[in-house]
């Protein structure tokens, strides 16, 4: 296995990187100081956010390590690859819509998914049903609003999903994907 050289540490490439966590954590500070119930609130959601991300993200990243282990490159390329056509988008919404969590967990298996070259929509209509066409959200819908508004919706959804994964696609160069591929592939 081949060990990149690590650039050593400097500090204008940290603050390029931590610039807006070092801004938003002296802005708390000047609210501990000026507005301390909103500051102690600020605090309160970042704890929630933080906890619930400890709980999300473990299983999250250990299915994507099944997943890049157990599936292979070749399957992947087959049923959601450049060829893989309707079957490819059936298969993006179905993951989509059976995965449990928060939409930044999606975002992990974007990268598994782009290093088993997974065609670029795909992956996007992946990440669209993540967000939108959820099982349990359309069996909450269905039951407070009712069927016809789920199905409604979900027409509209799975339509806008899909012309939404090809217009980026259209504006996103071939060679921007390429190295969004490459970087995935480094991961």
């Amino acid at each position: 296995m081949e060990v990149k050289n690590k650039k050593p540490f400097s500090i204008k490439t940290f603050l390029k990187n931590y610039l807006f966590f070092l801004i938003m954590l002296v802005l708390l500070g000047i609210f501990f100081i000026f507005k301390i119930e909103a500051a102690l609130k600020a605090t309160d959601v970042i704890t929630y956010s933080f906890k619930e991300m400890l709980l999300v993200l473990p299983p999250i990243f250990i299915l994507i390590g099944l997943l890049d282990v157990w599936v292979s490159k070749e399957t992947m390329i087959k049923y959601m690859g450049e060829g893989s056509g309707f079957k490819g988008i059936l298969l993006a919404f179905f993951l989509g819509s059976v995965a449990a969590g928060p939409l930044y967990g999606a975002f992990p298996v974007a990268v598994v998914f782009m290093k088993k070259q997974v065609k670029f929509s795909n992956i996007i209509i992946f990440i669209g049903a993540w967000s939108t066409t959820k099982i349990p959200m359309l069996l909450f819908e269905a039951s407070s609003l009712g069927y016809k508004f789920m199905l409604s919706r979900l027409v509209i959804n799975i339509f806008v999903i899909v012309i939404i994964s090809y217009i980026t696609g259209l504006f996103i160069r071939k060679d921007e994907i390429k190295v969004m591929y490459e970087k995935a592939a480094t991961m």
